[in-house]
């Protein structure tokens, strides 16, 4: 068994993102720790978990009844009912940190936080397993490592691709404003920039797939030694499996 952190945003966060790689760590026996900045129990975007308020043509980012399942148990856990502090969050004594996402603002100081993005510097100055998802890859973009170089500099990723975002912001623009919209740039702009011109960034699939607790496979990932990054909550069991995998050989 190993220790596991998941990093939350206080507010906002993508239910399936954190719900199925925690449902898929429980399942292969990792305690897992939540971290929300103020060490009360966190809240994902509610438009995303019951689809109120999404037009007709963007119903599909609703997250699925059986991963919307998930999210209750989680919440009902006493890890999650118990979270610590971004502050007291440290790698020494965890194996793995995943960073999830979601679109609404709510993500921003998430984001921005200097506690977040020092758990990511711990992270991969130790070497331990670090998970990201979505928006969950702009904190690791935005942070540098002790030499003042990017993270991410010369590192093979994915995220939240700009088509994909774009088309979220499209498709609920009229009905909901910027609700969708989180910063200005996409997240792949910023990943990119991190990355610089020896690193590598991968949208994968034209037409994604969405995995499912019965074919965790068909998501998609991209690994880069002790990293790995998905797109969207349609990639999270594949990331909760290569997670746990990657675990199991440590």
């Amino acid at each position: 068994m190993a220790k596991t952190l998941i990093l939350l945003p206080q507010t906002d966060f993508d239910p399936t993102e954190v719900a199925v790689p925690w449902a898929a760590l429980v399942e292969a026996g990792h305690d897992v720790t939540f971290a929300s900045e103020t060490g009360k129990a966190a809240a994902c975007d509610p438009v995303t978990l019951s689809g109120e308020g999404l037009p007709w043509a963007a119903r599909s980012m609703t997250a699925r009844p059986d991963n919307a399942k998930l999210y209750e148990r989680m919440i009902a856990s006493e890890a999650f009912k118990q979270p610590i502090r971004w502050l007291d969050a440290h790698m020494a004594d965890t194996a793995a940190v995943l960073f999830p996402g979601g679109h609404a603002n709510g993500m921003r100081p998430y984001c921005e936080s200097d506690e977040v993005q020092r758990v990511a510097r711990e992270a991969f100055g130790s070497g331990k397993l670090t998970a990201a998802i979505c928006h969950g890859v702009l904190p690791l973009a935005r942070t540098t490592a002790a030499d003042g170089t990017p993270l991410l500099r010369g590192r093979k990723t994915t995220s939240l691709t700009a088509k994909m975002e774009k088309l979220s912001i499209f498709l609920t623009k009229g009905a909901m404003g910027d609700h969708y919209q989180t910063y200005p740039q996409t997240v792949e702009s910023e990943a990119r920039a991190a990355l610089g011109p020896d690193g590598g960034y991968d949208a994968g699939p034209l037409i994604p797939r969405f995995a499912t607790a019965a074919r965790r496979d068909i998501g998609f990932v991209v690994e880069d030694g002790n990293l790995i990054t998905a797109r969207w909550p349609g990639d999270a069991w594949t990331l909760a499996a290569r997670l746990c995998e990657k675990l199991g050989q440590a």
